[in-house]
């Protein structure tokens, strides 16, 4: 499938919103070196840094993200993957949160996991696991070089075969081409993940992908692609990078084939106040999900 022109498809507009919220539980302590990632100790990004975020600390947040109209919660951690104290941690998170706020959808992220890892988080009671592709097979070896884009794809695997519920996306604006776009969008497809999150480029000083050069309207139309490639079985998520990349029409990404949104805060940036993005997104006279089927 050819990138999509906006005169090309009317999209319809959704039934319903679907919002999560993201909680970083470790923060800027990654030895990985993503170009794309603050979080990476080595570009030195002015970010907060912490090994772990006190379990009362998560909850409060789930509770807060609950209050929020949020049906998903994201654990996530720094990383390549889950190693034992790291498992241990999450189960142990997993386990408090669900108890607290039992009705959230969890959602874990962690980076690369085996069954057996992914396993034990199902039993904590982790309902997704969020592993994104990033990009093409073929343009992730410029973005990436201290793990492989086939070791993504296997964790992918990997949580369908445990019966997790798969989320996975990418990050568009690094400066790969539409090509590059359209075979991550056609890698996602074949994984028949749940959820696709959606991330532009945010750029930061220290990284060294210096800018995103897409344009707002290129962005609009990635979306639509996304759409139209992975069908309306998917919820499309637009995530990082919403605010910088849309600005003023960052609601339009509902016109163009969204359903799914963050609210709040990102791991290493800011997000607007989760008020101002349910009222915005009620004033259009769109209703946001109570909750979602596991």
């Amino acid at each position: 499938m050819k990138f999509m022109n906006m005169k090309d498809k009317n999209m319809k507009t959704p039934e319903k919103i679907f919002l999560c919220a993201i909680c970083n539980i470790e923060s800027g302590t990654c030895n990985e070196d993503c170009k794309f990632c603050t979080q990476s100790v080595k570009y030195k990004a002015d970010i907060q840094r912490f090994k772990r975020k006190s379990i009362e600390e998560i909850i409060n947040e789930a509770k807060i993200a609950k209050a929020n109209k949020a049906i998903g919660y994201c654990l996530v951690t720094a990383g390549a993957g889950l190693d034992d104290k790291r498992l241990q941690f999450v189960a142990s998170t997993a386990r408090e949160v669900k108890k607290a706020v039992p009705d959230l959808n969890l959602i874990a992220c962690n980076g690369l996991a085996s069954k057996e890892q992914l396993q034990e988080l199902k039993k904590a009671g982790v309902d997704n696991y969020n592993h994104n592709l990033e990009t093409s097979q073929d343009f992730y070896k410029q973005i990436c070089t201290t793990h492989d884009w086939e070791e993504r794809y296997q964790t992918c695997l990997n949580v369908n075969s445990v019966g997790l519920h798969l989320i996975t996306g990418g990050i568009f604006g690094m400066g790969e081409t539409q090509e590059d776009r359209l075979s991550m969008l056609n890698s996602i497809k074949e994984l028949k993940p749940k959820t696709t999150p959606l991330n532009f480029f945010h750029p930061n000083d220290a990284l060294p992908i210096v800018k995103n050069t897409l344009t707002r309207e290129e962005s609009f139309a990635l979306i639509a692609t996304a759409r139209e490639i992975l069908g309306d079985d998917v919820r499309v998520m637009v995530a990082g990078g919403r605010e910088v990349t849309f600005k003023e029409k960052q609601y339009d990404i509902f016109k163009y084939g969204a359903n799914a949104m963050v609210i709040g805060n990102y791991l290493t940036t800011q997000g607007k106040t989760a008020s101002t993005d349910i009222d915005a997104i009620e004033s259009l006279g769109l209703t946001i999900a109570k909750y979602c089927k596991k």
